[in-house]
């Protein structure tokens, strides 16, 4: 008999997670299942005492569950206690172990763009939430030496940065304004704030006027596929990245933690695109 896998989160009703990794199952022809559980923040704890109940494998944690997740788990590795935050459980002998794939995801899907030419990028970081922490801290660690956050409230970014800065980049914590503003100072540009996604597709995060031709823009949304700030930045000459690179490769990592066998990362990709209705 197959095992179970699964995610948990509130709503769950348009993740594209079962999609995908069903997919990868059925491509590596094994009677594995992925099932998406609606979960209420007040359900969390019950809902983890009957996966363990169950002998459920392997699951993903999604909003609103990343943080609180934590203190019902046995085990947090290093990287997902420094972001803060858990979206892949192993189970492993009854041992629930909480990971974070969500910084290394990013960083794989960023490289097929910048290649090693990273690590010399003066980068801007947008917002400091969550997937900030997790992007933060993942391009600390892989070397990146200017590093620099904007958000709307300084406090917030400054304990972003004096917590998450593993690679000792040099930091700088900049209002919007004044981000916009020094724009042209940045190579890489990163939206990880929810600014622009639908249904507000006319918002931008920051303005783009003083944006440099040859700057990487990144934007962690996937839905559009295209956001007004990629729109825009591609317009002045800019390359861009959306978050669907993201999606997938947080969600292969997982899907290798668990089996120990690497998807069909091209596969999954199609999965997703065909679901948001665009290659």
């Amino acid at each position: 008999m197959g095992k179970l896998f699964g995610l948990i989160g509130h709503p769950v009703s348009h993740s594209m997670s079962p999609s995908m990794h069903n997919d990868a199952f059925r491509n590596l022809d094994v009677d594995h299942h992925y099932q998406a559980f609606d979960v209420k923040e007040e359900d969390l704890e019950a809902a983890i005492s009957g996966i363990r109940a169950l002998g459920i494998k392997g699951f993903n944690v999604t909003i609103p569950h990343k943080v609180n997740v934590m203190k019902f788990l046995d085990e947090v590795e290093e990287e997902a206690k420094l972001i803060g935050a858990v979206n892949t459980v192993v189970n492993k002998d009854g041992k629930l172990i909480g990971y974070n794939t969500d910084g290394e995801g990013y960083l794989q899907s960023l490289l097929k763009v910048t290649g090693q030419e990273l690590q010399q990028m003066k980068t801007l970081i947008i917002g400091a939430g969550g997937a900030a922490r997790a992007v933060f801290t993942v391009l600390s660690k892989y070397g990146v030496s200017e590093l620099d956050i904007a958000n709307r409230t300084n406090e917030k970014a400054a304990i972003l940065a004096s917590e998450c800065n593993c690679g000792q980049a040099d930091v700088e914590v900049l209002s919007i304004e004044e981000a916009g503003e020094r724009l042209n100072e940045y190579d890489l540009i990163i939206n990880t704030t929810s600014v622009g996604m639908s249904p507000h597709t006319d918002h931008l995060p920051i303005h783009l006027k003083n944006l440099k031709k040859a700057a990487v823009v990144s934007d962690l949304i996937y839905n559009p596929l295209k956001t007004k700030l990629l729109l825009e930045a591609e317009g002045k000459g800019a390359t861009i990245l959306n978050g669907v690179g993201m999606f997938v490769e947080q969600g292969a990592l997982a899907f290798e933690k668990w089996t120990g066998v690497a998807p069909d990362r091209h596969e999954m990709e199609n999965i997703v695109l065909k679901q948001l209705g665009g290659f």
